[in-house]
């Protein structure tokens, strides 16, 4: 099959639809679908037996989930969870269909395995990111990541420790010390970036 084939197949199958915040799966569940994104986004992430969390990696248009995918292939159930950030749409193929798309198409088997590859890959950089770089430096990378053409973000303590791995008490401190140092401006469910020059030097 050509790529463009290999899209049609693809579009064969049921494109469900989510609202935002909705579980695509938790932890300990079987996989039994293969997902393509059509719409949208899904973020990814662990959670500890003390109910810490951290964000994985995001699952974002024309990508493949890497932990439903592998999974699949090793008949394992999810070691982590999943909710939309906003409403998503996805073509869902049935696990079923998916190996046997594995076994007989050679352009289906490497469109897999390259999007793999490329989300390990992925994965990988932000495990990287997050054991050797210092809190103060990840947080201000995702602030600048995330903000508006006015340079503000709505977020919350609680979604800033998820994003950047470390605790709700680390983050408040950290915020507070840019904060004093003329970096930002918080108030309750927004921040705003005062200057994003200095800031991208924190750390």
């Amino acid at each position: 099959m050509t790529p463009s084939q290999i899209s049609a197949v693809i579009e064969t199958f049921p494109e469900v639809h989510l609202e935002g915040g909705q579980c695509v799966f938790f932890q300990g569940q079987a996989a039994e679908n293969f997902l393509l994104v059509t719409g949208g986004s899904v973020t990814v992430f662990a959670r500890s037996s003390e109910g810490k969390e951290v964000v994985l990696y995001r699952v974002r248009e024309g990508e493949m989930c890497l932990l439903t995918t592998t999974c699949l292939i090793g008949h394992r159930p999810y070691p982590a969870e999943a909710f939309t950030d906003s409403e998503t749409s996805a073509r869902v193929i049935p696990a079923k269909e998916f190996e046997r798309l594995l076994e007989t198409s050679p352009e289906f088997r490497k469109m897999v395995f390259n999007g793999l590859s490329e989300r390990l890959s992925q994965v990988t950089q932000r495990f990287e990111h997050v054991v050797l770089e210092s809190v103060r430096r990840r947080l201000a990378v995702f602030l600048l990541s995330r903000q508006d053409a006015i340079g503000s973000l709505q977020t919350t303590h609680d979604q800033l420790a998820r994003e950047v791995g470390t605790a709700r008490e680390v983050v408040s401190r950290q915020l507070k010390a840019l904060e004093n140092s003329g970096l930002i401006r918080t108030k309750r469910g927004q921040i705003t970036i005062l200057d994003p020059v200095r800031l991208s030097e924190a750390g």
